[in-house]
């Protein structure tokens, strides 16, 4: 009887540096490269300035040269006249816009997403989708042509009926609803495309099983979708408050005018003028400011971050979601 042997064949495993890892996927690895130097570049390198907020910056001395004041330019800020103005202006716009403008992109993405009819979806989302390429500047040129002096369409019918004109670009008053309401026109379509995308994830046999057991489409809208999309609410809510003392810098410049400086002059706009010199006083005259106005950004972003994390520890405590 022959004895039947097993010959074990020895496994080699070759070692491959780290360097022919690299060389072998180098294409790949210069694919990842391309967004690391435009984050590294544009986004990390440019902190380094930030220095300049706690110094007089001098062009001829550079950021290391310029001799060091501490918190002097934050206290500059402080105690400037159109601090409370300019607190307050951004404020208004930012919660007015947040309080009106948050739950339409909600509320469109819902309408789409129950919509029967396949044509009317791809029609609404098109129609609504496209203010959004619009500049500023066109923006701005269209609500002017639309709301302006004699000329706008809406002063032509108000004339037409024997009403008084009314002065929507130049009237500080009216000048948050105007900026806030054609925001709004903006961008609902373009923020309700997260919305609807989430509204696809939502499984179609929830709703069926809701239909046999009677419930109607608010019904279903308020016990299935909203609980779905919950977490998504969320995170946007607290990316928008944490944005509050931000504001459209392009459209508020182009709004202003001297007739509603007093309510359309906001910390990105008084950044501008008082960091290029370009007419806003806060001590710099007309001079540019870079450390003045480098103090002012460098609050807004300190206290956009706090709110951002205040507001996800609130919303995580009661809730249970958050955005980390």
């Amino acid at each position: 009887m022959t004895k039947s042997t097993e010959v074990s064949v020895p496994v080699i495993y070759h070692k491959v540096s780290l360097k022919r890892n690299i060389l072998n996927a180098s294409g790949l690895y210069l694919l990842i490269a391309v967004p690391f130097i435009y984050v590294a570049i544009f986004n990390y390198f440019p902190i380094y300035g930030v220095l300049m907020a706690f110094k007089r910056f001098s062009p001829r001395d550079g950021i290391w040269g310029s001799p060091w004041v501490g918190f002097y330019n934050f206290m500059r800020f402080f105690s400037s006249p159109n601090f409370l103005t300019v607190i307050r202006n951004t404020l208004v716009l930012s919660f007015y816009a947040l309080i009106a403008g948050f739950p339409f992109p909600l509320l469109l993405a819902l309408c789409v997403n129950h919509s029967l009819m396949k044509r009317f979806k791809k029609v609404t989302q098109s129609v609504t989708f496209a203010p959004f390429f619009l500049s500023a500047v066109l923006l701005v040129t269209l609500v002017t042509q639309v709301l302006g002096m004699r000329t706008g369409g809406v002063n032509v019918i108000l004339q037409a009926l024997g009403l008084p004109e009314i002065n929507f670009m130049g009237s500080a008053a009216l000048f948050p609803h105007v900026y806030v309401w054609s925001g709004i026109w903006q961008v609902t379509g373009y923020s309700a495309i997260i919305y609807i995308s989430s509204l696809a994830a939502v499984d179609p046999t929830m709703h069926e099983a809701a239909i046999i057991d009677g419930c109607g489409l608010w019904q279903r809208i308020w016990h299935i979708d909203i609980p779905t999309i919950k977490p998504i609410i969320i995170i946007l809510l607290i990316l928008s408050i944490g944005g509050v003392l931000g504001g459209n810098f392009e459209k508020a410049y182009i709004m202003q005018n001297p007739l509603n400086i007093t309510a359309s002059e906001i910390i990105p706009t008084y950044v501008y003028k008082v960091g290029l010199g370009v007419g806003a006083d806060g001590g710099g005259g007309s001079r540019p400011d870079y450390s003045f106005g480098t103090a002012i950004g460098l609050f807004q972003n300190v206290v956009g971050v706090l709110l951002t994390l205040s507001v996800n520890k609130i919303a995580r405590l009661l809730s249970g979601e958050s955005m980390f």
